[in-house]
Order: structure tokens, then sequence, then C-alpha cells
């Protein structure tokens, strides 16, 4: 039996493209001849070939394929294969499950998965950013906090006003939001102990976390801002 390379294409359900294509990386053997200068594939080129379609429809790449050479049962190679494999499901079952989580949320894509509570918290565009630059340095115990936090945030004026407060705020006025909201922030900590809670799991340290934390605080607030959160926090030491 001798077919030509579009009848053993067909065969083997690939193009005469791809049969060629295998002729030049070495996969797949020349066959012989006729005498009008035609090749002609026998039963063994197309065992080859449907080795080579099942091998790659599985997701093994050519060179992985050469290297198999003509072991029949590559027990390692396929081995590794399902644990990549295994590791692409994963990934994708994980990639569904914060596709579900922002599409029911509305969330938007700079919000870790964990933090997705915040784009139904009312938070200004600048809390928003402060809490995504927080989810690139803290460890798992503050993040698993700041969700918490998120997730049932309290509705008070006096967070609102400190939102609304102009740059120019005059210093009775700021003293007054000092005060005011001390006992708010307060209250936070109290309901979630893990908003105080060392850096130690931190990947990059406390330090780091510290440094970062003020530099974003310096660009995302105005002065005045600043200045009542600093007083605030003088007040609850």
């Amino acid at each position: 039996m001798a077919w030509s390379t579009r009848e053993i294409a067909e065969l083997a359900g690939t193009s005469v493209r791809a049969v060629r294509h295998y002729h030049e990386v070495g996969l797949l053997a020349e066959p012989e001849r006729r005498a009008n200068g035609y090749k002609q594939y026998g039963v063994a080129h197309l065992v080859r070939l449907l080795r080579i379609r099942r091998l790659t429809d599985l997701g093994f790449s050519l060179p992985q394929i050469a290297e198999m050479g003509d072991d029949g049962h590559p027990a390692d190679a396929l081995r590794a294969l399902d644990a990549e494999l295994a590791a692409t499901v994963d990934r994708l079952q994980r990639a569904r499950a914060e596709l579900a989580l922002i599409l029911d949320r509305s969330a938007p894509l700079d919000l870790p998965p964990e933090l997705a509570p915040a784009a139904t918290a009312g938070l200004t565009d600048a809390d928003r950013s402060f809490v995504v630059v927080l989810s690139r340095v803290l460890g798992p115990q503050r993040m698993q906090a700041w969700a918490d936090v998120l997730e049932d945030l309290p509705v008070d004026p006096v967070a609102r006003e400190l939102d609304d407060l102009p740059a120019d705020a005059d210093e009775p006025t700021r003293r007054d939001l000092a005060e005011r909201l001390a006992p708010y922030i307060r209250r936070l900590h109290a309901d979630h102990p893990g908003l105080t809670a060392p850096h130690s799991d931190s990947p990059r340290g406390a330090r780091f976390v510290e440094q970062t934390a003020q530099r974003a605080m310096r660009e995302l607030y105005n002065p005045a801002q600043l200045d009542v959160l600093r007083r605030a926090g003088e007040l609850l030491r």
C-alpha cells in the first residue's frame, strides 16, 4: 500500500503542509519515491503521523515529541504533561472564579479578588488607590483584616467630611475633625484587630510597608487631610 502526500495527510487528519514540516524538522522520515518522482508513503509513515497528531493534540510541542524518539509509552513525559495541564486547569479555575467575582461586584480590574468588596464600599478614588497599593505590600493577616473592613465598612459622616476636606482648611476645622475622627478609627480597630497587627508576615518587611503606605498617602491626600489623620493618630495613642 502506498499513498501520496495528499492521501496520507487526509488519512492522518492533518495537512500536506504539516506533513512537509514534519519532514523538515526530522519528525517524519522521507519516503521512497516512485519512478515519476512522487513520494509514496507506507503504513509506518501513517502510524508515525497519527502518533505525532495524537501527541500534539495532548499538548506536546514538536521538540518534545522529537525528544521522545520511538518510545511507545513515554511515561515520564506523559506525567510531566499531566502535571502541567493540572496546573493550567487550576489557574483557569482561579481565573474564572476571579472573573465571576469581578462581574458580580462590578469590581475594577486593579483590585485583587480578596479586596473586591472595595468596589461596593463607597470608597473615594484616593481611598481605593491606597487599598490597591496596600494589596501589594501587606501580608495575608493584614490583607484579610482590610478585606473584612471593606466587606462591612460602616458609614459615618465624619469619614465623608475627611474625604471632602479642602487643602486650605483652617486650624480649628482640622482640629475639630481630628477629634471626631479618632473615635471612628478606634471603633474600626476594635472591630478588626487585624488592622493593627504587626507586619511580621509582610513579604518585604514592616519598614517597607510603612514607607510605601506613607508615600502613597502623600500622593493621594491633600495636606489638610494628612494633618487630620496625623492628629487623629496621636489621639489614639
